[in-house]
């Protein structure tokens, strides 16, 4: 309700104001809006009572809200409440002049300063961080780094280890410096944790091990069991017992032996011919290789070409056993002929043509499908019913029933032609009735009909009229 005022008039008692019960009905509705209906928190009543510069609120543990608006602040001097924050107009500094108890935690975003001492839930009351560099017996001082960096260095700067070599010659280690035990020739150092591991490398020959021997000229040695030779040069060399290579060699000459195992790279120019098994980690050749019998591969087959070894000769890839011939990527062919029965599990696709799953579609954009029998040939559908959006043909013959909702002409405007073969007639199968509309019996038509609809027999126009059911 908005402030009503009361007229009092032009002059003094010229009759022209408010009479005395509208002016007091004034004062009453005014007060009412003032003080509202009792226990109306929104005004002012024996809710809230402000007095002798004290607000309080008459209500017993009634709480007293003051809330801004908007964005606004609360200020009381130069204190001001914003949301969750406490700030200061005419200091850098809020005091509190009583204990203060947190009872969440207390995060303290710059400096904090104890004017007395730290106590935490247990233990010692901290009263310094103290600097000295003489560390006493206190427990209410915690020293600084430096102070127990300082103390350490003074109790360690006397304190050293001699190392004394098979030489007898040594040298001291203070505390705080580095001592490095390096290996030599052959040898290698190694710390892990607390232990020092001195190794020999691979250029020290041992009595048990494999060693390879670099540089190094054997005059008429005795080789006992198979001999290994490591990247040796053969030229005409023969053998009859097993030769193993446990790296790379090449082979200049004629290499005959029972058994050749590599274990490396085998690389070898000109021919080679293998009667028996060749078992190998890689082969490099440089020229061509005959083989008499089965190469057998365990892993993979790489070559840019495979081809039948003879003129007109058929090439063969067949599994073992219930295995298949895997494709594992996209094959580009001149022909194929296939006998028996091909089976594609997933989409086939030739030229413009996709079958997937029961769809044969297009795949270019608007692509027609044209099925086209040779000569006097018939397009056969074995299913009882065709769906599909249109279908356009010169003449389509259906032997039975032609199902379907709606009969239309294909172009606009153009007849519907329903035409028998021979001496048939149109047998429309449609439900009978003897009256029409509101006439009563056939025979007696209204004289009017409905309306007429147009149609054609034998290319004639005529037309026919037709009445309302009931």
């Amino acid at each position: 309700m908005a402030k009503q005022t009361i007229n009092i008039g032009s002059n003094a008692n010229d009759g022209t104001g408010d009479p005395l019960r509208t002016a007091f009905n004034k004062i009453n509705d005014n007060f009412t809006e003032l003080y509202g209906s009792d226990n109306d928190l929104n005004t002012l009543d024996s809710n809230l009572d402000v007095n002798n510069y004290i607000i309080t609120t008459g209500v017993t543990n009634g709480n007293i809200t003051i809330t801004p608006n908007g964005t606004g602040s609360l200020t009381l001097g130069a204190l001001t409440v914003s949301g969750t924050e406490i700030s200061s107009a005419d200091s850098t500094q809020i005091t509190l002049k009583e204990n203060l108890s947190v009872t969440g935690s207390l995060n303290a975003a710059g400096a904090a300063t104890l004017g007395t001492s730290l106590t935490l839930a247990a233990g010692a009351t901290i009263t310094e961080f103290s600097t000295s560099t003489s560390l006493g017996t206190s427990n209410t001082l915690v020293p600084t780094q430096n102070a127990v960096k300082a103390y350490v260095d003074a109790q360690n700067v006397s304190q050293a280890i001699t190392f004394v070599g098979d030489d007898s010659t040594g040298t001291a280690v203070n505390s705080g410096e580095t001592f490095k035990i390096v290996g030599g020739t052959g040898l290698t150092s190694a710390v892990t944790g607390d232990a020092i591991t001195l190794d020999i490398d691979s250029s020290v020959v041992t009595l048990t091990g494999g060693q390879t021997l670099t540089n190094k000229t054997l005059t008429s040695p005795t080789i006992s069991g198979t001999p290994i030779i490591a990247g040796v040069t053969a030229s005409g060399a023969t053998g009859t017992g097993n030769l193993v290579f446990s790296a790379g060699p090449t082979l200049t000459g004629t290499l005959a032996a029972a058994t050749i195992t590599a274990s490396g790279t085998l690389s070898v120019t000109g021919n080679t011919t293998i009667s028996g098994s060749l078992t190998t980690t890689d082969i490099t050749t440089t020229g061509n290789q005959t083989v008499t019998g089965n190469i057998t591969a365990q892993g993979t087959v790489f070559s840019d070409k495979i081809k039948s070894p003879a003129t007109n000769a058929n090439l063969a890839i067949s599994a073992q056993g219930t295995g298949i011939v895997d494709i594992q990527s996209s094959m580009t062919t001149i022909g194929q002929t296939i006998t028996g029965t091909a089976s594609i599990t997933g989409q086939f696709n030739a030229d413009n043509l996709r079958i997937d799953g029961n769809v044969i579609s297009s795949t270019d954009t608007n692509g027609g499908i044209t099925i086209t029998p040779n000569g006097s040939g018939q397009i056969t559908l074995s299913s009882s019913r065709v769906a599909a959006n249109q279908l356009n043909a010169v003449t389509v013959a259906v032997s039975n029933s032609v199902d379907t909702n709606t009969l239309r002409s294909y172009s606009s405007n153009a007849d519907i032609v329903v035409q028998p073969q021979g001496t048939g007639t149109v047998d429309f199968k449609v439900p009978a009735q003897s009256t029409v509309g509101a006439a009563g019996g056939a025979s007696a038509l209204p004289g009017t009909p409905t309306g007429y609809f147009t149609i054609k027999v034998n290319g004639s126009t005529f037309v026919v009229p037709y009445y309302a059911q009931s």
